[in-house]
């Protein structure tokens, strides 16, 4: 069984800072590319930030030069830095990750999700 935990996530004013980490567990052979998606209330989920195996990234416009996405590849772990917090980033925050189990193929999984509150 093959789980995303996500951590991190709160409540914090506009400006602030938070980091979200995101862990795959389980049966994991190999890891692909990660990433972190967000769901505001009434609103598609969209993607915030990706990052490959080899550590490229790419992210969605609003959030370049504000959020990081990194990785360490020996804890299958997946990291977004999010500073100078805006009211309009609240949202629930999930984890995406590409991976093979030991007993599966690549699958797509997803983590249950945490939220992220920006008050001004």
């Amino acid at each position: 069984q093959v789980q995303l935990v996500e951590s991190g996530g709160g409540l914090v004013q506009a400006g602030g800072s938070l980091r979200l980490s995101c862990a795959a567990s389980g049966s994991i052979f190999s890891v692909y590319a990660m990433a972190w998606y967000r769901q505001a209330p009434g609103k598609q989920r969209e993607l915030v930030a990706a990052i490959t195996s080899g550590g490229s990234t790419n992210y969605a416009d609003s959030m370049k030069g504000r959020f990081t996405i990194s990785r360490d590849n020996a804890k299958n772990t997946v990291y977004l830095q999010m500073n100078s917090l805006k009211p309009e980033d609240t949202a629930v925050y999930y984890c995406n990750a590409g991976l093979s189990s030991t007993i599966r193929g690549p699958l797509n999984y997803w983590g249950q999700g945490t939220q992220v509150t920006v008050s001004s």
